[in-house]
């Protein structure tokens, strides 16, 4: 038997992963398949040891030994009826003739990692996982953490083992113990730009700079900004249908719809023109990344 998993979300990766192991009588035995040699693989694919009958092999990544990825699907006839096979592949190439072996004869199932697009997913799952542990959160308090945190279960998942431990669970005390990541932290600097607040734009970068990336808090400004354009753009549209066009959770982008009324199209296209004037600057010269930053959002600020 084969199983493949696949995908870039680890956490539901390894859920899978470990569900197969706990289910097993016996020790799985796991390979780092970067490691491994060629040499190896009849021992490990063709049949039982003096000490089990049945086996439960993990080889992880044996896409990246090349050698062996490249000849394995010679070896997928020859694995034996009493080993399971699981392979652990984060992005394996599709187009390769041992993958596609792989789709004739083993269970594969991918797991992609979430979006902003399964922001409703990430609350029901949370959901469910605080009632798992008996934690008391209604859902004001689940949408709070996903929306501090974002989709990333792993995240989630130390997030609500934070808040398990506590007697009472609040949206207050959410906003004190978990820490919000950098994409709230970019909203709340641009939604104070969009309100003008200059001072609290300068106190903000001075805080970012000591931990964030300034390419990386640009790039999602600047989605930021081209979604508050396609908002104003949009018109009479509703958030929720502009949402599903740029494929963003509706419940980000209709936080913008006030300032994009406020705006109009105006309004906006300064907006992106001090946005693309940033970019061009850091695309183009030795000027420090958060002064032009700092300067983009000072003049979203001022429009």
């Amino acid at each position: 038997m084969i199983t493949v998993l696949t995908g870039e979300n680890s956490f539901e990766v390894n859920h899978a992963l470990q569900t197969i192991v706990r289910g097993f009588d016996g020790v799985a035995e796991k390979i780092d398949g970067s490691e491994l040699e060629l040499k190896q693989l009849p021992d490990l694919v063709m049949g039982g040891t003096l000490f089990a009958d049945k086996r439960l092999v993990v080889i992880r990544q044996l896409s990246d030994s090349k050698a062996i990825w490249t000849v394995f699907s010679d070896w997928l006839p020859r694995i034996s009826d009493d080993i399971h096979l699981i392979l652990v592949e984060s992005k394996p190439d599709k187009r390769t003739k041992t993958y596609k072996d792989l789709q004739k004869v083993a269970t594969i199932t991918d797991y992609p990692a979430w979006s902003e697009r399964d922001i409703s997913k990430a609350e029901q799952w949370l959901a469910g996982e605080a009632r798992s542990l008996n934690c008391d959160m209604d859902q004001a308090c689940v949408r709070l953490v996903v929306q501090r945190v974002g989709p990333d279960q792993w995240l989630l998942y130390q997030a609500l083992q934070k808040l398990s431990v506590l007697d009472v669970i609040s949206t207050e005390i959410i906003t004190d113990v978990i820490d919000a990541n950098p994409t709230e932290n970019v909203f709340d600097l641009f939604e104070s730009a969009l309100r003008g607040n200059a001072t609290k734009v300068k106190q903000m970068i001075e805080t970012l700079e000591l931990s964030e990336d300034p390419y990386r808090l640009f790039g999602l400004l600047s989605g930021q900004a081209f979604q508050l354009a396609a908002l104003a753009l949009a018109g009479d549209k509703p958030s929720a249908e502009v949402a599903k066009d740029l494929g963003v959770h509706p419940y980000g982008l209709s936080k913008l719809s006030s300032h994009a009324r406020k705006l109009g199209r105006p309004g906006a296209k300064k907006v992106i023109a001090a946005f693309a004037e940033a970019d061009a600057g850091m695309k183009s010269s030795a000027t420090e990344p958060w002064l032009l930053i700092e300067r983009a959002l000072i003049k979203t600020a001022t429009v």
